[in-house]
């Protein structure tokens, strides 16, 4: 549990800042008509690629960010991700075959695609 704990905080502490922001500026932002600002865009990549590189690591450690079961600390990850991977933030991902993967499997997982298939 104290494993899944730490996977929770570093998506709570140093994942979710610059997805959130990457979200707003790439997705929210067109919805809403507003002009995407760079400058945010590039600072907030930079900083989501040392997250991704820090997960590359602990994924080399075991299949999931809380050990060899899915649990909250991937769960966490789904809907940011989603809609992430949308954007040209893949490309900070797609270099990564360890989170590449881990990505491809909680996606795929079958609640996922449910709730998925609710948004179109």
């Amino acid at each position: 549990m104290a494993t899944i704990t730490v996977w929770l905080e570093v998506e709570s502490q140093q994942y979710d800042q610059p997805a959130s922001k990457l979200l707003w500026e790439l997705h929210y932002k067109q919805l809403f008509g507003i002009p995407t600002d760079p400058k945010a865009v590039e600072e907030n990549e930079a900083k989501l690629s040392v997250v991704l590189g820090i997960y590359e690591k602990r994924l080399s450690e075991s299949k999931y960010l809380g050990g060899d079961s899915f649990t909250l600390a991937d769960l966490h990850h789904l809907p940011s991700l989603h809609f992430l991977m949308l954007t040209q933030v893949k490309k900070l991902v797609e270099p990564l075959p360890r989170v590449s993967a881990w990505v491809a499997d909680i996606s795929a997982r079958p609640s996922w695609s449910k709730v998925t298939s609710m948004l179109n």
